[in-house]
């Protein structure tokens, strides 16, 4: 089982970020970081193609609304990228089946996703760019961050995972109650005017 610290790792971090996980692991597998990186991540190809698909990302992620439209094209990509690099690093260290190992990376990145998705579909509410950008730049430095930690200590990057899975929830689930109110009170505000507005003005 000593593998699956990793996996649960990588999942979270595919669920922000896909592309990203590959090309790191890919990286640190063939500069010989580390041994637990198969093959299969290391080839060239796997690398050209994550290495563009990420400066894609980078781009989309950073634009209001493009980036909502980005995740919901990645809703299937990333959970079944995080159960394939699960299923990949099980079958490398040969510590944990590779159906189970699949499962937990497609799991926690399907939730990391859900978090991702819904908190930008939030903050696209507010009418200005800088909080896409600079939620993007957190996201990216966070995978880098975690999963690079991962390669050394993946006992404690998987906790620290779990701890930012668990904040994103809290802060997923306090935004869409904020939004929520938000929209009862302009439509609670629209409804008065319409009715005042029907009624006309008041007799001289």
């Amino acid at each position: 089982m000593s593998v699956l610290p990793l996996v649960f790792t990588s999942g979270w971090a595919s669920g922000i970020n896909a592309y990203a996980v590959v090309l790191l692991l890919g990286v640190f597998g063939a500069t010989g970081v580390s041994d637990e990186v198969p093959e299969a991540l290391q080839r060239t190809d796997v690398l050209i193609v994550a290495g563009a698909l990420f400066l894609c990302e980078a781009v989309a992620d950073k634009i209001p609304y493009v980036d909502s439209a980005w995740d919901s094209v990645h809703t299937v990509i990333r959970p079944v990228s995080g159960a394939v690099v699960g299923a990949l690093l099980a079958g490398q260290s040969g510590s944990l089946p590779d159906l189970a190992a699949g499962a937990v990376g497609g799991s926690t990145a399907l939730a990391s996703h859900a978090v991702k998705a819904g908190t930008r579909m939030a903050v696209n509410t507010s009418p200005e760019p800088f909080s896409n950008v600079a939620l993007s730049v957190a996201e990216d430095l966070g995978v880098g961050g975690v999963v690079s930690f991962a390669m050394f200590y993946p006992e404690a990057a998987a906790v620290i995972a779990g701890v930012l899975l668990l904040l994103g929830l809290f802060l997923l689930l306090f935004l869409v109650s904020r939004i929520r109110r938000f929209l009862r009170r302009r439509a609670q505000r629209c409804e008065e005017k319409r009715l005042a507005g029907r009624a006309g003005p008041p007799p001289g």
